[in-house]
């Protein structure tokens, strides 16, 4: 695998008061990337509290102690900011991007937007029904649908299972009390991650930061179990819909773990035209019009996840033809598939270092899970050491666990019974 010289890695700091900075000097960039990682996500809600992360996420915008929702905005566009955020199972993010000058500033924004949010009540209630609105077309999605449904089949009853939108009950009477009160116990110090990346003074940034969250309260996340995995067929017809869609998928390392073997196996099956997936299913086969691969890792659990869109006719054969896939790759992992493999994912890792963003959040999620970041040619090397053997003994393992299997969309007869019948040996459990 080529050796390319690796973008610079963040500079870990532990703050006096408990938050930890992420600094990245960039002297070449242009703008400034801030942002603000919250170790509080959907993983970490109950079944009541389903969804209320990603309220918070809409919220935190809606009002700080100093400013409007209009001011919020206005302030920063007014620096030619931009402002943004998201919400994932395992953390939550918000992010500006400006110029360097007004890193400062930035960084002050971004602290009264996550410590001093207020939630006024008739800005709840105008964004309880833009919460709705996406959660209606999230439902719409056959995909998304297939997913929901996939991660109940391996979880269960696990919050991992929960979409991170929620539930519309939930989203229908969440109140500013419950949002007030996750606030409160969620966004404390030892749970935020800030991170700082462009044409900056290190030294500096120190005290700037400090003096923006060295107020947060104390508290760390709790170490989560990892939940036990289900699987078996899981199967729901979708009205309006005339295509199947396939999730398939095998427990693998959580991100604790360190370990990249699912991450290549995922590359060496279904990264890129040329993959066996690609290749066999689409090219040959005409069995899909649309397939994919790849290593889902999270903090506490991951999946190994093939997905695929076909006709309800050909679904079945798909998944015949997975299945030998997979029995292929248990046996014998191909020298050029090896190297394909670990090239691709050498040139998306190094991508993703010239994206300042990518960076700061994979090495904040990195801080979450073991309390360091590596360096990007530590992750190569670790990638390189992975050899077909490992592979091959990779898709052995996940075999032996058993799939979880989600069918969505128009399908044909008995789906689920037919499904059984064609793949036993991947539906073990």
């Amino acid at each position: 695998m080529p050796i390319a010289i690796a973008p610079p890695q963040p500079l870990l700091h532990a703050l006096p008061g408990g938050a930890r900075l992420l600094v990245m000097p960039l002297p070449q960039a242009t703008t400034v990337t801030v942002a603000v990682f919250v170790h509080s996500g959907s993983e970490h809600e109950s079944a009541r509290q389903s969804g209320i992360s990603h309220a918070i996420e809409h919220m935190v915008f809606k009002g700080t102690a100093t400013r409007d929702a209009r001011r919020i905005n206005l302030d920063a566009e007014r620096l030619g900011a931009e402002v943004n955020a998201h919400t994932d199972k395992d953390h939550t993010a918000y992010y500006m991007r400006g110029l360097p000058a007004h890193t400062g500033t930035l960084v002050a924004m971004l602290a009264e937007l996550v410590q001093a949010p207020t939630f006024p009540e008739d800005e709840l209630e105008r964004e309880r029904a833009v919460l709705l609105h996406e959660f209606t077309e999230d439902e719409d999605d056959p995909l998304s649908s297939t997913f929901k449904l996939f991660d109940k089949g391996c979880w269960g009853a696990h919050a991992l299972a929960q979409p991170v939108i929620g539930s519309r009950r939930n989203l229908e009477r969440f109140t500013r009390s419950e949002l007030v009160d996750w606030v409160r116990q969620h966004y404390t110090a030892g749970r935020t991650v800030v991170g700082v990346a462009g044409p900056i003074d290190p030294d500096a940034l120190l005290a700037t930061v400090d003096a923006a969250f060295g107020s947060l309260p104390p508290g760390t996340a709790p170490l989560l179990a990892t939940p036990a995995w289900r699987g078996g067929v899981h199967s729901r017809i979708l009205g309006g819909s005339s295509q199947s869609h396939l999730v398939l998928g095998f427990p693998i390392a959580d991100r604790r773990h360190d370990d990249p073997t699912a991450t290549l196996a995922a590359a060496v099956l279904g990264e890129g035209m040329s993959s066996p997936l690609l290749a066999r299913l689409r090219e040959e086969r005409g069995l899909a019009y649309y397939a994919a691969c790849s290593a889902d890792v999270q903090d506490i659990a991951g999946q190994f996840v093939i997905e695929l869109s076909t006709s309800p006719a050909q679904l079945l054969p798909a998944l015949h033809e997975l299945a030998q896939l997979l029995a292929v790759h248990a046996e014998r992992v191909d020298a050029v598939d090896l190297e394909r493999a670990r090239n691709q994912l050498a040139v998306r890792h190094l991508r993703s270092q010239e994206r300042p963003l990518r960076r700061l959040e994979d090495a904040a999620l990195e801080v979450f899970a073991g309390g360091q970041v590596r360096a990007p040619q530590e992750r190569l090397a670790r990638l390189a050491a992975v050899d077909a053997n490992t592979l091959r003994a990779e898709f052995e393992r996940m075999l032996a666990a058993g799939a979880t299997l989600a069918l969505a969309g128009k399908l044909p007869r008995a789906a689920s019974a037919r499904a059984r019948e064609a793949v036993p040996q991947l539906l073990r459990s």
